[in-house]
């Protein structure tokens, strides 16, 4: 497929986004190619490739010497059967991606794990100031991942967009989801037409009712969570992971035809159907024990959310690092 970049004609029609979990897309695709034998193993992307770019014989670049060089190649070598995907989904109709999580899928030890980047977060984005959920409005997703690879000074292989109509059929398509709902819900939007009124505790929640729970921020007397987006994220990935337990179930099999469709109709990815299905192998390998989620570390001083330096650089390391050398405090491009 080709990089998703929605055109604006497509992005006045598709101004509601959430994401669907990465696991199912991958287990959607595994099926389907599976059928027609499409396997194929994604490609890795080089690590700043301009500096490490040698001359027609292979020495260093002019003005670096031997063991620079060496130091620097060996410092970008990659893990083998390591991948990262960005999935976000762009918000309601306010502007900017509302959700973006960078997940790591490390085939060669087993595990998939999602961390979620603040909508909030400071970034620099084209020399200016700006939450990094604006990335996406003013270059699409071709930019919001070039903006969290230069944060996080790992590249980001592919990225996976997902239209909020999607993740309402899905959940429908599964019979819905048991959650446990972390706080009282009450919330009223007239201007977008939103009503959400939950009370804590566990429920079964349909497509529908799903949407709103993982949408909720706050009351509209201002309680909730505390932390509107920390809480918000924190609820998206607790019931990411309670759908990927229920898709990877053998009564999901015989729904593997309403997959596609759901897949088909909702999904923009500049992952092939090959790659998915390779991928989607992997992750039924790995099982729902082995994906795991978290929040990359910050603090909130209006208007924006700072990344933690030494405990980014923490989970980073632990999860999403795809080079064989740990990243280091210089390689991260985190703004005061």
């Amino acid at each position: 497929m080709a990089r998703s970049r929605l055109s604006k004609r497509k992005r006045r029609r598709h101004r509601h986004w959430l994401r669907l979990p990465v696991i199912v897309l991958l287990l959607i695709a595994a099926g389907y190619a599976g059928v027609h034998a499409l396997f194929q193993t994604p490609e890795q992307k080089p690590g700043k490739p301009d500096a490490v770019q040698t001359s027609s014989d292979g020495a260093p670049p002019e003005g670096m010497s031997e063991e620079e060089f060496q130091a620097l190649r060996s410092h970008l070598e990659r893990k083998d059967s390591f991948y990262t995907i960005l999935v976000s989904g762009v918000d309601d109709g306010n502007g900017g991606s509302d959700t973006n999580i960078l997940v790591a899928v490390d085939a060669a030890n087993g595990y998939i794990y999602g961390v979620s980047i603040p909508r909030d977060t400071k970034a620099n984005i084209n020399g200016k100031n700006y939450k990094i959920n604006a990335a996406y409005n003013i270059g699409g997703m071709e930019l919001l991942a070039e903006t969290v690879s230069n944060q996080l000074g790992i590249p980001v292989d592919y990225t996976v967009l997902v239209d909020l109509r999607g993740f309402r059929t899905l959940v429908d398509t599964i019979n819905g989801v048991d959650f446990y709902i972390p706080v009282n819900m009450d919330y009223d939007d007239p201007i977008q037409g939103l009503s959400i009124h939950f009370p804590k505790g566990m429920r079964h929640l349909n497509g529908s009712d799903a949407l709103k729970v993982v949408r909720f921020r706050h009351n509209n007397d201002g309680t909730g969570y505390g932390s509107e987006d920390i809480g918000r994220m924190q609820t998206q990935q607790d019931f990411l992971k309670a759908v990927a337990k229920k898709i990877l179930t053998p009564s999901s099999v015989t729904k593997l035809d309403e997959f596609v469709k759901i897949f088909d109709q909702y999904v923009e990815t500049d992952l092939s159907l090959g790659n998915l299905a390779w991928l989607g192998g992997q992750a039924i390998s790995i099982g729902a024990e082995g994906i795991d989620f978290s929040t990359l570390p910050g603090e909130w001083k209006s208007p924006y959310i700072y990344l933690n330096q030494e405990e980014t650089l923490a989970v980073l390391n632990q999860y999403l690092n795809p080079y064989i050398e740990d990243r280091l405090p210089e390689d991260l491009n985190l703004l005061a």
